[in-house]
């Protein structure tokens, strides 16, 4: 998979068959399904395929041309392969006498979009014309052309072919470029690519071997991943994945942002502003929501809203983003806003204590309440940072909701108890349990550095942590969408059993503030992994099944990889671990770093805090040390 969107390039090994979902995309639309190549007449044998970086791929094959030489290829074929619609093929010769080789191009497209590929709806391909120096395609919905450098010496449209006849010396080298490219539009360039992209280049070092190429690997994947708002080219934002979900998803995006907020703040103004122009005015009861589709909450619970998730992160991701240095004009003019999301949350619950979601009428979901009570709590100190009103009613529902929320929320059991995962509109609690739990860990961070406060007291909260670390739960990959001794748990069930990475990185941060450092160490090293067994590039998404020796992750079919919450993780995880807590408004930033140092030492340079960079090294002995902050931002206690 090779990204930079709108740019796309999918393809199992170095040849492109036009089988399945293979081939370069742009904007969603498939300009190019088949690329084979053919020197002397035969396929070259593919020996080696893998990602150079997130939007370039490599592939090297070969070939045997001589007669009677043995069984040593004496020609290597070398592709790259880039998301920007261009492909690079270069020959080398090793034969010992000079040779004159054909090489062959049979390219085509069937120009149909991605959901109608996926659905198995695609259609033949379609007829080719000879045009400038390749070959060209139209249908109803646009057109698509390859030009070829140098140009072919011969192009035959009925076969979609563009031939050569190069000349090598013994050792020699010759190479030649396809561009493709939709009609009427020119070369791609991803705004990551960018010098202006909205993300700090970090880099992590330390005695794990995966700590480095995670966080590389996952900056290169957000970099590939970013979109600009078209209406407004200077605000980026994060699709939520490719292939499937290269658009804006709302909840995922502001997730992702949020996670990526070590990277600096200009994701997340972007994020924001873009998401508050879509937000639903008027006299309606949605009014104030960031829409968003349903979701599926697997066989328990009705699908529920992304909307709901979206407008309840919004105050709070704002409230965040001002801590680690969004200037206060970018913040007040995003106010407005973020106040809006909390009067339409006040007018949801109304006159009760929950937010039900799908609301009105659905059940009253547990991670819905954790989010809810996180944007009350976190919008009222951003209220009050800017004398707005309403902050004392936000604060007072919050002690209210926390209040039920340990007496409604909670199944006693011989075990010790567990959080219900929802209460039903009839009052009857969903005692499942599983990741979606970790929300209630993930409480944000207010002023001085300080977490906000839990839904949970202090004994549920130890309880918790003893569960979420139980091998129910704790895959060794990582944590569970669904414990393995619950009813309809599936390994496989995106909702009910799959590893979700966003989660499992939001238990170990969480569990990890909270204290619970043997729990979140396990996790960590549970998903770190997993990292590496994917090559460093983590999947939104992978079977929950045991860890045991000798053992791989199983990838999931659907998941996305790059995953903007995937890869966004690996920055909460990494900062995490060094307990970072800026308060830029007061002029601080406060270190509680994780003091098992489950990774052993590890280093942290490049972050953003407060626009400047920030460098900070975590010891073997748990103990953090700031190398580098901006001027002015003191080192709090």
């Amino acid at each position: 998979m090779c990204v930079a969107l709108p740019g796309l390039a999918i393809s199992t090994e170095g040849q492109l068959t036009g089988q399945g979902l293979e081939g370069f995309y742009r904007a969603g639309r498939r300009v190019l399904s088949r690329c084979q190549v053919r020197v002397a007449g035969r396929e070259p044998l593919g020996v080696q395929a893998r990602p150079t970086a997130a939007d370039r791929a490599r592939f090297v094959a070969t070939a045997r041309v001589s007669q009677g030489g043995g069984p040593d290829p004496d020609v290597v074929v070398e592709r790259t392969r880039h998301a920007d619609g261009t492909e690079r093929i270069v020959l080398h010769s090793a034969a010992a006498r000079p040779l004159r080789l054909p090489v062959e191009v049979a390219l085509g497209t069937d120009l149909a979009d991605l959901g109608a590929i996926a659905s198995g709806r695609a259609g033949p391909e379609l007829p080719a014309i000879v045009h400038d120096s390749g070959l060209r395609w139209s249908c109803a919905a646009g057109g698509a052309s390859v030009t070829a450098d140098p140009p072919p010496t011969d192009a035959l449209a009925s076969a979609g072919l563009l031939r050569w006849e190069f000349d090598l010396p013994p050792g020699g080298t010759v190479g030649l470029e396809l561009r493709v490219r939709p009609e009427g539009a020119g070369p791609v360039r991803g705004v990551g690519r960018a010098a202006t992209s909205p993300l700090a280049s970090a880099r992590a070092t330390g005695d794990h071997a995966a700590v480095q190429p995670l966080l590389h690997t996952s900056i290169d994947d957000l970099q590939s991943l970013l979109l600009r708002d078209p209406a407004h080219p200077t605000d980026t934002h994060l699709a939520a994945g490719a292939p499937w979900r290269c658009g804006l998803a709302p909840a995922d995006a502001l997730v992702a942002a949020r996670m990526a907020l070590p990277l600096g703040t200009r994701l997340a103004a972007g994020t924001l502003r873009t998401l508050a122009r879509t937000q639903l005015r008027g006299q309606t009861a949605q009014s104030g929501m960031i829409p968003g589709p349903r979701r599926d909450a697997g066989a328990h619970l009705p699908a529920g809203c992304t909307g709901t998730e979206a407008t309840l992160l919004f105050p709070a991701l704002l409230a965040e983003a001002f801590r680690w240095g969004l200037s206060p004009q970018e913040t007040e003019e995003l106010l407005p806003a973020a106040e809006r999301c909390l009067r339409w949350l006040r007018a949801a619950v109304g006159e009760g204590t929950y937010l039900c979601d799908p609301h009105p009428g659905g059940p009253v979901r547990c991670e819905t309440q954790a989010h809810a009570h996180r944007a009350a709590v976190l919008g009222a100190d951003l209220l009050d940072a800017f004398d707005r009103p309403g902050a004392a009613a936000l604060r007072q529902w919050a002690r209210e909701l926390r209040t039920a929320f340990r007496e409604d929320f909670w199944i006693d059991d011989r075990s010790g108890g567990r959080p219900a995962a929802a209460r039903t509109p009839d009052g009857r609690l969903v005692p499942h349990l599983g990741a979606a739990s970790v929300h209630l860990l993930d409480t944000g961070l207010l002023g001085g550095g300080e977490q906000a406060p839990c839904l949970l007291d202090r004994v549920q909260i130890e309880q918790l942590a003893r569960l979420l670390g139980s091998p129910a739960l704790d895959s060794g990959w990582g944590l569970r969408g669904l414990g393995t001794k619950e009813t309809g748990y599936n390994p496989f069930g995106h909702r009910t059993g799959a590893v979700r990475v966003q989660e499992t990185a939001i238990g170990v941060a969480g569990l990890a503030a909270a204290g619970y450092e043997k729990e979140a160490g396990s996790l960590l090293r549970g998903l770190l992994a997993a990292a590496e067994a994917f090559g460093h590039r983590l999947p939104e998404m992978y079977a929950g099944e045991q860890r045991t020796d000798g053992s791989a992750p199983v990838p999931h079919p659907a998941a996305c990889r790059p995953a903007a919450t995937a890869a966004a993780a690996a920055v909460l995880l990494l900062s995490a671990l060094a307990g970072i807590r800026p308060d830029v408004p007061a002029g601080t930033v406060t270190l509680r770093p994780v003091r098992s140092a489950p990774l052993g030492e590890i280093g942290l340079t490049g972050l953003r805090i407060a626009g400047a960079p920030f460098s900070v090294r975590g010891s073997r002995l748990g103990l953090a040390l700031v190398e580098e902050a901006a001027e002015g931002l003191q080192l709090g206690a």
